[in-house]
């Protein structure tokens, strides 16, 4: 059977560039078992409350949701288990250099597959003050409002 090409997206975590500044992102695999990876190709997963956190050298993703498989038996998951995210280790030393500064963290931005890998994109960031959040927001609704002000002039409306 040949291998799946493209990107498909499971999961995205849209809340998390309203609450957090993204400084950097990286591409991570993850260590799944068999049932897992079957309920992600349904496109079951959540990534609400998800972190990845520092253990013993290693990088681990903590709070994703995988439902259990439907046709699956004893051998199902659990679902809020936590994962070992697979990167070269100079992407982990660099990471977990990054994450000893204060206030930075790290966060699941979406689940895909890629080529047939299950594959997450994790973002180092830094959480949002509530002033922040209402800045972007203005800017957003003025730059909305600028793309439709041109939007009209451009086809004579104005």
């Amino acid at each position: 059977m040949p291998r799946e090409k493209g990107r498909k997206v499971v999961a995205s975590n849209r809340k998390a560039r309203h609450d957090y500044a993204i400084l950097d992102t990286y591409e991570a695999g993850m260590a799944l078992t068999g049932t897992e990876v079957k309920s992600l190709r349904a496109g079951r997963a959540s990534l609400v409350d998800a972190f990845a956190q520092e253990r013993g050298g290693e990088l681990y993703l903590h709070g994703m949701h995988i439902p259990e498989y439907s046709q699956g038996t004893w051998t199902n998951h659990e679902p809020r288990r936590t994962r070992k995210l697979l990167l070269k280790r100079i992407e982990i030393d660099r990471l977990i250099g990054k994450l000893r500064e204060s206030g930075l963290t790290l966060i699941p931005l979406s689940v895909y597959f890629s080529d047939g890998w299950a594959k997450v994109e994790i973002g180092l960031a830094r959480g949002k003050r509530a002033y922040d959040k209402r800045q972007d927001l203005a800017k957003r609704d003025a730059d909305r409002e600028i793309n439709k002000a041109m939007g009209r002039r451009g086809k004579g409306m104005e």
